[in-house]
Formats: C-alpha cells, sequence, structure tokens
C-alpha cells in the first residue's frame, strides 16, 4: 500500500471510525431532522414518498462514504478533502429539502450530483491503485446515467419529479446491491472494498443513534415551552421512551455481535451490504416514527386517523421488520417476538376511530416494552455466537 500514502490504507481489524467520520454525521443529523420536520408539517402519501426519496439519497451518500473511509486515510489532507466535498453537497441538499418538490429541486439535484460526481471523480484522480480507480469508474458510469434523471426530474413539476426521481434512486441501489457492473469493467466484488468488521459495525451503531437523537430532537422542540399541559408532557415522556426502548431492542445481541458477525461471514462485503440494508429499514422506521410522535405531542387528544397512523404505526414496524433482518443475519434465526410484535401494531390501526392519537401512542410503547422484556428474559430465542447464514452469492 505504499503507492497509496495519504489516500488508501490497509484494512486491518484495529481499525474505528476517525473522529472526522463523526464530524460529518452532524450533517447527516440535520438532514434527518429536516426530513423528520418536512414529512410531519405535510402528511400525506406523496409526501410520504418523497420524504422516502430523498431519504434515500442521503442515506446513500452516508453509505458510501463510510465505505469509502474503510480504504481511505481521512488523517491526512488528500483524504479529508472528499470528506470535506460531501459535507458541504450534504448542507446543499439538507437547504433544500423543504422545497426539493417545489421551487428547490434543481438546487437538491446539482448538490446531490455534485457529491456522487465530484467525490467518484476525485477518488479516481488521487487514487493510484488500479483497483480503486476502477471502483469509482463504475461508480461514475452509474451515477451519470441516474444523473439525467435527477436533473430532468428537477425542471419538471411535482409529480413527473416524484416519478423521475424515485427511478434514478432505484437505478443507484439497485447498481449498488449488483456491483455497478459496468461495460469492460465488469461489476465490484466484496475483497475490492477490504471491509473492516469492527469499523463498518461501529460506523451502522452510530447511524443508529443518529436517528434516535433525531427523534428525541424533534420530540423536545415540539413540546412548545408557552404551551405545556400533562397530555403533551405525557406524550413527550412516551416518546423518549419508545427511542429507549428502540436502541435497547436493537443492542440486545444482533447489535452487539454486529462486529463478530462480519468477520465470521464467508463473503464481509456482501453482509455489510445486508447489515447496511437493515440498518437503513431501522432508521427509516426511526424517522417516520419521529414525525408522528411530534403529531401527538402537537394534539394529544386529537382523534387518530389514517394518515396518522401510518407514521405512528409504520414507524415502530419497519423498526422491528429491520431490526428481524439484522438478527436473521447475525444469528440466521428470528426470535419470535418480532413478527409478534408487527402483528400486534398492525392490529391496533382497527383502533382509530375510538380512541386518541395519544393512547394509539401509549400502547405502541407498551408493546415496544413487552418485546424488550422479552428479550431481557430470553422469552424469544436463546442465541449463541455469531452464526451468520452462508451467503449464495
Amino acid at each position: 500500500m505504499a503507492d497509496d500514502v495519504g489516500v488508501v490504507r490497509e484494512a486491518t481489524g484495529e481499525h474505528r471510525p476517525a473522529f472526522l467520520e463523526l464530524f460529518f454525521d452532524l450533517v447527516f443529523f440535520l438532514a434527518l431532522i429536516v426530513l423528520a420536520a418536512d414529512l410531519s408539517a405535510t402528511l400525506t402519501w406523496l409526501a410520504a414518498a418523497q420524504t422516502l426519496i430523498l431519504f434515500l439519497a442521503f442515506a446513500l451518500v452516508w453509505a458510501l462514504s463510510s465505505w469509502v473511509a474503510d480504504t481511505s486515510d481521512l488523517n491526512r489532507p488528500r483524504g479529508q478533502v472528499q470528506v470535506f466535498w460531501v459535507m458541504t453537497g450534504s448542507l446543499v441538499m439538507s437547504a433544500a429539502v423543504p422545497e426539493a418538490f417545489d421551487g428547490r429541486g434543481l438546487l437538491f439535484a446539482i448538490g446531490y450530483l455534485a457529491v456522487q460526481l465530484g467525490s467518484a471523480t476525485y477518488l479516481l484522480i488521487t487514487g493510484r491503485r488500479q483497483i480503486v480507480r476502477i471502483r469509482n469508474r463504475r461508480i461514475l458510469f452509474w451515477a451519470g446515467i441516474s444523473g439525467v434523471a435527477w436533473l430532468a426530474g428537477a425542471l419538471l413539476p411535482n409529480t413527473p419529479r416524484t416519478v423521475l426521481w424515485a427511478l434514478a434512486i432505484t437505478i443507484e441501489y439497485t447498481a449498488a446491491v449488483l456491483g455497478w457492473p459496468t461495460p469492460k469493467l465488469g461489476h465490484s466484488v466484496g475483497w475490492e472494498w477490504k471491509i473492516v468488521g469492527e469499523r463498518i459495525a461501529e460506523r451502522y451503531r452510530q447511524l443508529l443513534i443518529i436517528a434516535l437523537g433525531v427523534s428525541v430532537f424533534t420530540s423536545g422542540l415540539t413540546l412548545s415551552p408557552d404551551n405545556y399541559t400533562i397530555y403533551r408532557v405525557a406524550a413527550f415522556g412516551m416518546a423518549f421512551a419508545t427511542a429507549v426502548l428502540m436502541w435497547r431492542i436493537y443492542i440486545y445481541r444482533a447489535g452487539e455481535l454486529l462486529p463478530d458477525a462480519i468477520v465470521a461471514s464467508t463473503n464481509p462485503s456482501r453482509f455489510g451490504q445486508f447489515a447496511a440494508v437493515s440498518h437503513l429499514v431501522m432508521v427509516a422506521g426511526i424517522i417516520l416514527s419521529a414525525a408522528g410522535t411530534a403529531l401527538v405531542i402537537d394534539d394529544p387528544l386529537r382523534p387518530a386517523h389514517p394518515g396518522w397512523g401510518a407514521t405512528m404505526l409504520g414507524g415502530p414496524v419497519l423498526f422491528l421488520v429491520g431490526r428481524s433482518v439484522l438478527a436473521y443475519t447475525v444469528f440466521s434465526q428470528v426470535s419470535w417476538t418480532r413478527p409478534i410484535g408487527i402483528i400486534v401494531i398492525g392490529l391496533l390501526a382497527a383502533a382509530f376511530p375510538v380512541l386518541p392519537q395519544l393512547t394509539i401512542m401509549a400502547l405502541v410503547t407498551f408493546i415496544l416494552l413487552g418485546i424488550a422484556l422479552a428479550d431481557s428474559f430470553n422469552f424469544g430465542i436463546r442465541p449463541g455466537p455469531a452464526t451468520p447464514p452462508r451467503l449464495p452469492f
């Protein structure tokens, strides 16, 4: 690796996330806060779909930056430039979120493409190792294809923009899953990324903590200091309890043993992708739940309705789905408490006509408490060491 001093480093099990990556997470924290606030302000099915598109764009930026850091020396200026470039573009994207499907669509698209194309171009130029250049040529190829849809959508009205941007993000995620297959270059293989179990697992855990922080922050902001009522304070307390319970459910065994599972996997890179998907699903659930709890704190006694229920119930359901995927990737099995919790939360939708939002929220909190207690007393499964499934590809 001597030919890449300052740009590429050899991945070893000793590596932990660099301090600069934690600085970068502040920008991602801001992005999630803006997304949660924007969703709670305009709670419609179209707004939910648009929020999902923007979330997936931010998530892909975060994921690629975290994976690139496995082979970049962020303690040297040449490695730091790329991170600061991504941070700048992400700030532009965050500023454009509230009107991304209105007057700031072009600003968001330019910011996003500047991050993706600019970062890959910089690494292509500065990386001296052939494998680094090939890897970023593949990413550039697919970012260029999706970029056409991003820019074309930015020039169209709301609904056509949503369709084109959904197509663009689908192209990018499909390409990433397939290893960015490119004419004459083939597709990326796992050993190119040199995944470090301890480092990447710590980044995933930090991602989840960021999302939980967004949930607490959003709840705190919603509880206005000049309008305290016992019901609003109770809703805030349950919002915090929900965040704590989600953390407890996440960290119990699977969250703790994730680094060991990555090391034990026969294909660490592909396993890392599955772990990334499970964490992104959980983060999406937490952000969705944060938007729902903000509405409860704002008006606790308001009758529950389907639009709100899609956030208040859908958020915890998504979180439990992602947590189930994580459990399977670590232990090759899933605790029965997860699917039962998903079903019981879903059944609460039948109570919308007769119960206020605060009561529904309390019931969701108690269901999560039951899952956490079941974990503590080993009522689900009794997982031993990390035993990830053997992936067929």
